[in-house]
């Protein structure tokens, strides 16, 4: 996975070690971006980031994201890190 940046070291599990992966910042807002891939099996992403009260999620432009099990595990923690954030 590539990361943005990474966060400041937290406790140990399992959503920890994801959220420690997937943060970072960019411009001022939390960004989370998740490797992924397409139909055809090349390297795409999906950023994950919160505009005021809105979670945006991008995908890869003109494509479809694929995304295997641990992948989608890293999406799911940066939706909801994002819906929280959003709900302040």
């Amino acid at each position: 996975m590539e990361l943005v940046s990474t966060a400041p070291p937290g406790p140990v599990t399992e959503d920890a070690d994801h959220r420690r992966e997937l943060h970072g910042s960019s411009l001022g807002r939390q960004v989370w971006r998740i490797n992924c891939g397409d139909v055809v099996n090349r390297e795409r992403c999906l950023t994950v980031l919160v505009e005021r009260n809105r979670v945006v999620l991008v995908g890869p432009p003109g494509e479809t994201a694929v995304l295997n099990a641990g992948q989608l595990g890293q999406l799911r923690v940066a939706l909801r890190e994002a819906a929280e954030q959003a709900e302040r």
